[in-house]
């Protein structure tokens, strides 16, 4: 197995990032013995926005939640999610 190398003490957050933008941390860090982080009380941060939709629109919206039983919010957030997964996989 190849010796790993030392990371160094950064003084600041910006300095450390700046590092590991530009290091590969396989050559630092040993993965084999990486164990699974658990944050039961971690909560994902999300930003309110307006978004101004065609009543039209949000009818259709509205009725396709309802189909699947869930506020149309959540079934906009799933569809968005969906479609940015599948636009990063071209």
């Amino acid at each position: 197995m190849t010796k790993l190398k030392k990371i160094p003490n950064f003084k600041t957050e910006k300095m450390e990032r700046k590092f590991w933008e530009s290091h590969d941390s396989s050559e630092y860090l040993d993965l084999s013995k990486a164990k699974r982080a658990v944050l039961p009380n971690l909560k994902l941060s999300t930003k309110t926005i307006s978004l101004r939709l065609p009543e039209g629109l949000l009818d259709n919206i509205k009725v396709e939640a309802n189909k699947r039983d869930m506020p149309y919010q959540s079934l906009i957030k799933v569809w968005l999610t969906k479609e940015i997964q599948e636009s990063r996989q071209l």
